[in-house]
């Protein structure tokens, strides 16, 4: 039977009221498991005005008393981590393993803002004119909201959210309406830790939703992760209302693999990120590059381990690889194969016609690999957000660097070689907001920051880290003269500090 799931508002569950709802499925068997309601702009509006009143007491509550709120939340986090982990991979699909990890990378942020009463000190200079001091302080923004992915339910509204909260704004997250139940719990947690009520809430939804936050006039930020096309929707509608606006969107994450790279620690490394989570990642590798004479040796390692992955339902602990999220989502990926071979592209391992017995209504398809792609095919200058890698040849290490730099996307890239010093060339000439060097994914841990270049993002913010305390603060410098009882008389000009 499918459960009814509501929002989070105010402290607590309630049902929809729009009239509207959507359909959440486990992806392993294509059952309906729940109705999700989808909020109205009304809805929007009755949230927003909660969190508005809230807000106030809550921007000011000493930092210190809010950051044992994050103190306690992690530790909920940590002892719930079996049944956020659950409800992610019977609602995303990926594998249990996975998802517990997805929690520990978002844990790693709230961890980072349990030093918020650190994270906000400003800065104070004494006698920067005669009996007369300057300092600087950051100030929440007021009511925040978040848009986040299905891809992770959990991690990035743990981005998103810890640091709004933890610097005193009112958080309002509308979640990806096709896996809700994750962040329903964890606005939970966050309430058992110790937020008043209206300060976390979750209004789950779709575009009427999202407009609805981009119009409000209370609502002075918008987060945002997800597809380009929509991260542009939100980053110009929000602009447009003067609102601060963060977009982190699509990716095409290429992986130059250097002729003295280590092959075997190559070949690991690319099937973790390239067919880890289905490759539902921004973060994923989608395109190796092979550079010189090493793209034979290298489709050689790969091809086996492909062919070998061990897809299954995401609760199996055996499982590799799980479903992709819906079936449309299993279909356009598949579409993209198909175009890939009729474009030229070379098929090395197909993964389109497996079948797995008990599932056959699931949304599973096994590992594909490309060899021989070009940068004018489709499956090379999309981002195909499913389990297919595409092998593209170089000639030399310069070529290689142009294709990173030449392709519209910036989010993530990474290098691997035993030459430190094209190693270094590397990390300084690519034009990617994040780079790893035999690392295959180089998220940046919680005190540095998230996000990526070009049309990978939209708006000068990365998402957490000090990144995030900037983004959700605002900067006040006051300067300061106490009267001494001699008055000099009006100022009509400016003139040096003495």
């Amino acid at each position: 039977m499918a459960v009814e799931i509501g929002h989070y508002i105010d402290g607590k569950r309630v049902p929809g009221t729009s009239g509207r709802t959507g359909e959440v499925t486990n992806p392993a068997t294509g059952e309906v498991t729940g109705k999700v309601a989808l909020a109205s702009t009304a809805e929007i509006g009755k949230a927003v005005e909660i969190a508005r009143k809230a807000q106030l007491a809550w921007a000011a509550t000493p930092p210190l008393r809010r950051q044992r709120v994050m103190f306690n939340l992690k530790s909920l986090m940590e002892k719930r981590l079996d049944d956020l982990a659950r409800l992610m991979t019977l609602e995303h699909g990926k594998t249990i393993d996975d998802a517990k990890g997805e929690v520990g990378r978002g844990l790693e942020v709230v961890e980072f803002a349990c030093g918020i009463a650190h994270h906000m000190r400003g800065d104070f200079t004494e006698q920067v004119a005669t009996d007369m001091d300057s300092w600087s302080i950051r100030q929440p923004l007021g009511v925040v909201a978040g848009i986040t992915p299905f891809n992770f339910p959990i991690m990035i509204p743990c981005w998103m959210g810890a640091m709004a909260v933890a610097c005193g704004n009112a958080f309002l997250l509308k979640p990806s309406e096709k896996d809700p139940s994750a962040p329903m719990l964890l606005a939970e947690l966050f309430a058992e830790a110790g937020l008043p009520p209206g300060i976390f809430q979750v209004v789950n939804g779709d575009k009427e939703a999202v407009d609805a936050l981009l119009a409000h006039p209370d609502v002075p930020a918008i987060s945002f992760v997800g597809s380009t096309a929509i991260g542009e929707y939100v980053y110009h509608q929000g602009t447009q209302r003067n609102k601060r606006v963060q977009a982190l969107c699509g990716a095409k994450n290429h992986m130059v693999v250097m002729p003295d790279a280590d092959l075997d620690q190559v070949t690991d490394a690319l099937i973790g990120a390239g067919y880890g989570a289905a490759g539902e990642r921004c973060m994923a590798i989608s395109v190796a590059v092979a550079v010189g004479d090493v793209g034979d040796r290298l489709i050689e390692k790969l091809a086996p381990r492909v062919a070998a992955l061990k897809v299954g339902p995401g609760i199996d602990p055996q499982s590799e690889m799980g479903p992709l999220v819906t079936r449309q989502h299993r279909d356009k990926v598949m579409g993209y194969v198909n175009q890939g071979v009729k474009e030229g592209a070379k098929l090395v391992v197909d993964g389109r016609g497996l079948k797995l017995q008990g599932y056959e209504n699931g949304n599973f398809m096994g590992g594909c690999l490309f060899d021989n792609v070009t940068k004018d095919m489709t499956i090379y200058k999309d981002e195909i957000f499913g389990p297919v890698l595409s092998v593209v040849r170089s000639k030399n290490f310069d070529e290689a660097i142009g294709l990173v730099n030449d392709h519209a996307y910036g989010n993530g890239t990474a290098i691997f070689t035993r030459d430190g010093d094209a190693a270094r060339t590397f990390a300084n000439g690519v034009k990617i907001g994040m780079v790893g060097i035999n690392v295959p994914i180089p998220v940046p841990v919680a005190y540095h920051s998230f996000g990526g270049w070009k049309a990978s993002i939209f708006g000068d913010h990365g998402i957490y880290g000090m990144e995030g305390v900037r983004f959700y603060t605002k900067l006040k410098t006051i300067t300061a003269r106490w009267p001494t009882g001699i008055r000099s008389g009006a100022e009509f000009h400016f003139k040096a500090r003495n």
